[in-house]
């Protein structure tokens, strides 16, 4: 296996300097101004905060990945930073179970781990729709809109849409991660293929090599394709567990911690459940 960056820079993002309350909201409102003078719009300054902080997310998910300028991103990652760093939670607190697998509840974007993985769409933009709550829009509105960019270099590189099953990797920029695995699952219909089967394994498979390759020490899977691509959650539970089962049993000597990042407590109950067999 030879790994592929597509031009994409992959050294350490730098950490900017917490801001102060003050620094955050004039941050908020110099961003807010550029994100809505791209579009022919004045900023609501008189807004609340909350307002003003929801109008930014949205603006950035509908933006395209166009040029940004330098003291712009400096903003934004300044905002971003301070608002991840608040809330980070650290994977080396998250008690392991057999092979190194473990089970977490909560918000991916909380997590320290080496990667997060993003359930992409094909085109690997991300989500256009405003304040969507599908993991792709939550991960890519932490990360800031350097993501949409690299993500664009990446197809750009292949000169086509991503296909299922592959996983390719980018810096996760203000996240608490170091990177994002971006990995297209099946979108399922009425009833789930073998085919469909096997592609949603190779997103799990696919992306635990690519950590091995860039020697991860850790990597958080979220619930891929069970969203809005509609693949029953008991069944990508079980897919999902056997592929990363069957890939520790093929690499033994690889100590990669892998957790299982679950957003509701019904698949929290469908994974504690398998892997208490495991």
């Amino acid at each position: 296996m030879h790994f592929e960056s597509y031009g994409v820079e992959l050294t350490p993002y730098p950490r900017p300097t917490l801001l102060s309350d003050a620094e955050r909201d004039a941050a908020l409102d110099a961003l807010l101004k550029f994100l809505l003078r791209e579009r022919g719009m004045i900023a609501a300054f008189n807004a609340t905060y909350e307002k003003k902080r929801r109008i930014v997310r949205e603006s950035m998910n509908r933006r395209p990945p166009h040029p940004i300028p330098d003291d712009i991103l400096a903003l934004q990652d300044g905002l971003l930073w301070t608002e991840n760093a608040a809330r980070i939670v650290r994977t080396d607190g998250i008690p392991e179970g057999k092979y190194g697998i473990c089970q977490w509840e909560g918000d991916i974007t909380r997590l320290d781990a080496d990667a997060v993985v993003n359930a992409a769409n094909s085109s690997l933009l991300g989500c256009f729709i405003p304040g969507h709550n599908c993991v792709d829009n939550v991960i890519h509105s932490a990360a800031g809109m350097q993501l949409r960019a690299d993500c664009r270099r990446i197809v750009s590189a292949l000169g086509r849409e991503e296909e299922c099953g592959n996983a390719r990797i980018t810096r996760a920029y203000n996240l608490p991660a170091k990177y994002v695995i971006h990995t297209v699952g099946p979108m399922v219909g009425r009833a789930v293929s073998e085919e469909q089967r096997a592609a949603l394994r190779s997103s799990y498979t696919s992306t635990l090599n690519l950590c091995e390759e860039l020697g991860l020490s850790s990597v958080a899977f979220c619930c891929i394709s069970t969203g809005v691509f509609n693949f029953p959650a008991d069944a990508a539970a079980e897919i999902a567990t056997g592929a990363v089962l069957a890939w520790k049993l093929r690499h033994p000597d690889y100590p990669l911690k892998v957790i299982f990042d679950t957003f509701t407590p019904a698949d929290t109950r469908i994974y504690e459940n398998i892997l208490r067999m495991v």
